[in-house]
């Protein structure tokens, strides 16, 4: 009997190996996947300028650093005794200007380098609802709390979307013409805007993306992961959701990253991935006797392992 419904899944054109360099943009669910990638020690850099909700964010960053653009005074405000710019998260705000602006445009040029270099980009959109700032009539990344009443709350049509994620591809492959780009949409609920307004927000973001990829799939190595439908279809049930009821919980987490392994990581990387699987549960292993012999080979193998790991993969480090 099957109790589940799962989706059906084809597989990556252009799979993940360890010779990949990924980069994963967007929402908190950016963050979960790219730290799988980190356990596993593939070659991965997320979200430079912290969490990205919407599409236009996400666009403004990669127009940013494709452009080699740099923030100014005018970019950034001081607010609650701290400098911030609408365009990152709140985790890069500053109490001294000069350092926030050296921060901000250390980061473009990084992330120039990472978009240029990348093999693979994973952008995870979660909410078409965007905060418009009345004063510079602007649409912002981030409201670092600053009185609602500053703002105008849109929600981005589906041609706004797609606009924007075409815009998105085009800069991309501008300097880096052969990558592959994997879009999902985040399954974390927006409750807060509204459940019916949650369930019209995600629609605009499936029927923009699927709009784009249609069009642009012919010319560039575009991938669609379902991990939205994941936990609404086969994860249909609360006890895949953390206490808020809204995110996914940990098995929710580990088993859409099964669902992703499956499809979008070369099948050659397997092996490898149960060696370094093998060695991180080993490092977080807690002797009842630290000094003990068989502790002390223990020891011994799980060193032998890293360094065999790290001659092959200079870019792994434990």
């Amino acid at each position: 009997m099957q109790f589940t419904t799962p989706i059906p899944i084809d597989k990556n054109e252009f799979p993940i190996d360890y010779s990949s360099k990924v980069m994963s943009i967007g929402s908190c669910f950016a963050v979960n996947m790219a730290e799988k990638l980190d356990y596993f020690k593939f070659q991965n850099s997320c979200n430079p300028v912290g969490i990205l909700f919407h599409p236009l964010a996400i666009e403004k960053l990669i127009d940013f650093a494709v452009s080699q653009k740099k923030f100014t005074e005018n970019d950034i405000f001081f607010y609650n005794e701290r400098w911030h710019c609408f365009d990152v998260h709140s985790d890069l705000s500053n109490s001294n200007k000069e350092e926030l602006l050296a921060s901000l445009n250390a980061l473009i040029k990084s992330t120039n380098q990472q978009i240029t270099e990348s093999t693979h980009f994973i952008i995870t959109y979660g909410t078409s609802w965007v905060y418009r700032n009345i004063e510079s009539d602007s649409i912002v990344a981030n409201c670092h709390k600053v009185p609602q009443k500053q703002f105008k709350k849109e929600l981005l049509s589906v041609e706004e979307i797609e606009k924007s994620i075409a815009n998105t591809l085009k800069l991309i492959h501008a300097v880096n013409p052969n990558c592959t780009v994997v879009f999902t949409v985040s399954p974390v609920r927006h409750i807060k805007d509204g459940f019916v307004e949650n369930q019209w927000s995600k629609a605009n973001l499936f029927s923009a993306i699927h709009s784009v990829l249609k069009n642009e799939h012919s010319k560039m190595n575009t991938e669609y992961f379902p991990s939205y439908e994941i936990m609404m279809d086969e994860l249909r049930d609360y006890r895949f959701y953390a206490e808020d009821m809204l995110h996914p919980n940990q098995v929710a987490i580990d088993y859409i990253w099964k669902r992703f392994k499956e499809t979008t990581i070369s099948e050659a990387a397997f092996n490898t991935m149960d060696e370094v699987e093998n060695v991180q549960k080993s490092l977080s292993h807690k002797p009842f006797n630290p000094n003990s012999e068989s502790h002390l080979k223990f020891e011994s193998k799980v060193r032998e392992k890293i360094t065999k790991l790290e001659n092959q993969y200079s870019f792994m480090k434990f």
